[in-house]
Order: C-alpha cells, then structure tokens, then sequence
C-alpha cells in the first residue's frame, strides 16, 4: 500500500514533547510515514550544565540522504537548526534536492526560555530559507525577531505580520497568535487573502511542543495531497484537541497530547 512520506528536519527534545519526537508523533497520527535528519539534541535539566548538543553537519547530511535515496520525500518541514552552519547545509540540501511541500519553523525560542537559533543565523534563515518554503509558521515572538520589531500583540498587528513576512519570499505564511483577548488566533496569508483562524483559548500551561505539531500536521497533509489552506484548518484543529487533553507531569511546563484529535471526528 502507497503511503505518504514526511521528512522532518529539526532538533532532538529528550522530554518527548516538542521537535523530532512531536513531529514523528504527529505524523504516525495522521496516517504519514515519517522520518528524521537530527540537527541537536535538546536536554535542558536541572542537573547538567549543558542543555544542547548540536550533530556535526556530516551527520546531518548522512541522514537526510538516507531518507532522500532509500525512502523518498513527499513533504518536509524545518524545525529547530540553531546554528548558521547547519542552516547553510540544510539551504544547500534543499537547493539541491527541491522539495514541492516545505514547511519552515523557524525555531528560535524554547518553552522553557532557553534560545534555539543562533543570533548570528537569523539572516540566513530570512535571506535563503524562507525563500523556498510553501508556508512559514512562526509564532508571534518568532514573527518579531524576524521583523525586528519589540512586538507583536494585536490581530491586527498579526495581520500586517503576515503581510510583511511574506515578502520574504515563501508562497505563504501562518502567525501563530496564541491567546488573545477572547480566543487563540493565528494568521493565515498566501498573498491574497488573510485569514483569521480562532479556537476558544484552553487555560493551561502545558503546551510544549505545541508549535511543533502544528506544523507536523501541515506537512503530513501537504504529503498526502491536501490543498494548503484546508491544510492549515486541520493543523489548527488538531493542535486545539493535542493542547485541550494536555499532559502534566508536575515539574514545569507538560507536553500537548498529540492522541488528543481522537476525541473529535473531522
């Protein structure tokens, strides 16, 4: 049986909750076949003193072209890739070998505060990899940095976000808002249209790996053939059921559940 395949390009999270374990989570959940190449390793803790541990890029290379020569890729994302070097090679990858569905997350600031993106690689992001991306998928603090401006707050600073993100370079671009005044909002724009996306706001903290999945689910659909926007719908759909069930563990900030779109029938 023919199966969709989905690449995920990102960082290692030890907890389980975000990056390559959320991604490929979100993928078997969505009926895709997923595989990785492993920028890092993310272990924040109270006990060691280093918390990322970034692969060499002959590593990062070796696995993209396993999946690339033994399994095929349907549709990527991006996720965390911290530093300049390893942006330039995954650049150079993807120049290489263009992918038809990529979706970039432009990871830069963890759950738990700590910085997932090299200052000195924020331009390379916005100069050579946005540019070949179908949507981006920033947050609201992500969308500013790379705007550089203080901040992002009202929908209608999203909206013109969106608007200004797009030039950049990719065929679209998703702001996740996160709780407004009355609801979670996030921001759609594909050049012509700007779209609202509003799901009631869940009161809990515990959202890690939220980001992740919702951009997995993105890239899932798009492998699978699914037309962007409708794409976009059932990432925002899916993340509102994964953040409703949310996972506590009692010590910090607990994973989004990505079983959670079980409760609901799209």
């Amino acid at each position: 049986m023919a199966i969709a395949r989905a690449l995920t390009i990102a960082g290692a999270a030890a907890q389980g909750s975000a990056g390559i374990q959320a991604d490929l989570k979100t993928f078997q959940e969505r009926n895709v076949y997923g595989m990785c190449t492993i920028t890092a390793i993310v272990a924040n803790n109270p006990v060691t003193e280093r918390g990322i541990f970034l692969h060499p890029v002959e590593q990062i290379k070796a696995q993209f072209y396993t999946s690339l020569t033994n399994v095929g890729i349907d549709a990527a994302k991006t996720g965390m890739l911290f530093s300049k070097d390893i942006i330039e090679l995954v650049v150079s990858l993807l120049k290489e070998h263009p992918i038809q569905n990529l979706v970039v997350d432009p990871v830069m600031i963890g759950k738990m505060g700590s910085q997932l993106l090299a200052d000195e690689a924020i331009e390379i992001v916005k100069s050579e990899l946005i540019p070949l991306a179908t949507i981006i998928t920033p947050n609201k603090y992500e969308a500013a940095r790379l705007l550089n401006v203080e901040t992002i707050e009202t929908i209608a600073e999203l909206k013109q976000a969106a608007v200004e993100l797009y030039k950049l370079g990719c065929q679209a671009v998703l702001i996740k808002g996160g709780p407004m005044s009355e609801t979670a909002t996030d921001i759609f724009y594909d050049g012509n249209e700007i779209v609202e996306l509003n799901s009631s706001k869940v009161d809990t903290i515990h959202t890690s790996g939220a980001g992740c999945t919702y951009s997995a689910v993105i890239t899932a659909e798009l492998a699978k053939g699914t037309p962007l926007r409708e794409s976009v719908y059932i990432g925002k759909e899916f993340v509102y059921e994964a953040i409703k069930s949310a996972i506590s563990f009692d010590n910090g900030i607990g994973s989004v559940n990505h079983g959670g779109h079980r409760n609901r029938i799209y």
